[in-house]
């Protein structure tokens, strides 16, 4: 049996985390600095405000649009998180935060 089978929330949280990921992605998020936070603790945070997010439709939606200089979405319950990873974007838009 496979596993989404026997566990319903595993295909919506692997989802979550990859539309994290995603997002991540698209703004340039340091994720070495995202997993160095806190020691780890904020990662962890926002992988779990990003599973229970209610706007996963406004996400999607938001990641689906040509992407000009990508700017942080006003509905993302991750948009302090990310802004403190050290944001550099697919253009250099912007730098927060570095590790030495």
């Amino acid at each position: 049996m496979h596993a989404t089978a026997r566990w319903p929330m595993f295909n919506q949280v692997r989802q979550r985390q990859e539309l994290m990921d995603h997002m991540m992605e698209t703004l340039g998020v340091d994720v070495l600095t995202a997993v160095r936070l806190d020691h780890g603790q904020a990662f962890v945070n926002a992988r779990a405000r990003c599973r229970d997010c209610l706007h996963e439709s406004e996400c999607r939606n938001w990641l689906d649009l040509p992407q000009g200089l990508p700017s942080l979405p006003d509905f993302c319950p991750n948009a302090r998180f990310f802004r403190s990873c050290g944001l550099l974007g697919d253009h250099g838009l912007w730098r927060e935060r570095r590790f030495n």
